[in-house]
């Protein structure tokens, strides 16, 4: 008898592992950005939390046609969802379309708010881009700031692009970004010779938080008096809050962009296409010396 229910309870747990919900997330890191693996474990946290397996992965030559060939290699695999951040609808855009044309649930994370639909994705989770650096534009304008400039390392990525559109139609100024690449050393030297070559420049938005920490020791070496504010969190981020050198950071909550959409897509698949009435926005707001030791110990974690 005893062997019988060990069997039993062995084909049992079989059988509940081979029915366990998997999901396979994308995203455009190229493993160097301290952004990602925030994402990644609030993709994992809920994976866990509703019993479901979660695989993640990223093209670490950052290269837009190898993103779009591991969408495709995931979704040959027919997952029960597939979760993406869509920086280059373009370049990405069929590869999805082809996924959720296929039957596979689609949910976008990140970048792609304006292009979600037309690549076939249920909904989005997610800041709006635009009105982050609106939101941010304001501030520093508001704070004594004249002229700015916008450091973007990834010169592809839509949503960093709207960022800093959004920053100076809020300052009511040009546009004036430079690309300064996803290598600390190289956003350090850019940053420097920028601010070296201008020195009319007040005013930097760091667009990632490695570039921030990186523009932060460039301002440094140049020894000029810049206003510079961020986007995202690191323990870095935060003691350059707390030690004046940034004014704020934009959290978007990170971790929401990896939870969220496993939790949405659990739901959807176990409660007939069950959905949340509306995208999911996970951010913007500011931290700053306010409220910085309040957040600082998830800097990193979960923000």
């Amino acid at each position: 008898m005893k062997k019988i229910l060990a069997t039993a309870t062995m084909l049992a747990l079989m059988t509940g592992s081979a029915m366990a919900e998997r999901y396979v997330m994308v995203t455009h890191t190229q493993g160097t950005d301290p952004f990602w693996p925030v994402v990644e474990k609030g993709a994992k946290d809920a994976a866990a939390a509703v019993g479901a397996e979660l695989e993640y992965n990223f093209a670490p030559s950052g290269d837009m046609a190898d993103m779009a060939r591991l969408i495709e290699s995931a979704a040959a695999t027919q997952p029960d969802g597939l979760i993406v951040s869509l920086p280059d609808a373009d370049a990405l855009g069929g590869a999805i379309k082809e996924a959720s044309d296929s039957g596979i649930p689609v949910i976008t994370i990140n970048s792609g708010l304006e292009a979600y639909k037309e690549v076939g994705a249920l909904m989005h989770v997610g800041q709006p881009e635009r009105e982050a650096g609106m939101a941010a534009g304001e501030r520093a304008k508001a704070e004594g700031a004249t002229k700015s400039l916008c450091l973007n390392q990834e010169a592809y990525n839509t949503a960093l692009v709207d960022r800093c559109e959004g920053y100076f139609e809020a300052m009511g100024q040009e546009l004036n970004m430079i690309d300064v690449s996803n290598d600390v050393t190289q956003i350090q030297t850019r940053t420097a010779a920028a601010l070296q070559s201008d020195q009319e420049i007040d005013s930097l938005l760091a667009v990632g938080p490695h570039v921030c920490e990186a523009a932060a020791k460039a301002v440094e070496e140049v020894g000029a008096e810049i206003y510079l504010s961020c986007f995202d969190m690191t323990p870095g981020v935060i003691n350059l809050i707390k030690d004046g050198k940034v004014q704020f950071t934009i959290d978007q909550q990170q971790y929401l962009q990896g939870y969220m959409p496993v939790v949405v897509l659990h739901l959807y698949n176990t409660n007939a296409g069950m959905l949340p009435g509306s995208n999911i926005p996970s951010g913007p707001g500011f931290v700053d010396s306010s409220n910085a030791a309040e957040v600082e110990k998830q800097a990193g974690t979960t923000r």
